[in-house]
């Protein structure tokens, strides 16, 4: 799935992205409205992590989520620790 998919499905896809980055608000969801560059800064703001760990996290989670915003599978999150509750 590209990006520009996402951009256009978003509403099925936020689902998905709101599992992944528990930390993400709905006020964060609704401004990401499925651009890339608005997920890696709302990323980078509420985890603390660098850009590249950003963009790689969420291009990881781009691959592994379906179109139907299914969320990812678990071990996307391993040694990132998104989740909240596994601080």
């Amino acid at each position: 799935m590209t990006w520009d998919q996402v951009e256009g499905k978003w509403n099925q896809m936020k689902g998905s992205a709101k599992q992944q980055f528990a930390k993400l608000s709905d006020d964060d969801i609704l401004y990401i409205a499925g651009r890339r560059d608005s997920l890696i800064g709302k990323l980078q703001e509420r985890y603390g992590i660098a850009r590249e760990e950003a963009q790689r996290r969420a291009d990881e989670w781009i691959k592994t989520a379906k179109e139907t915003g299914a969320p990812a599978p678990q071990h996307a999150e391993r040694g990132g620790g998104l989740h909240a509750g596994k601080h």
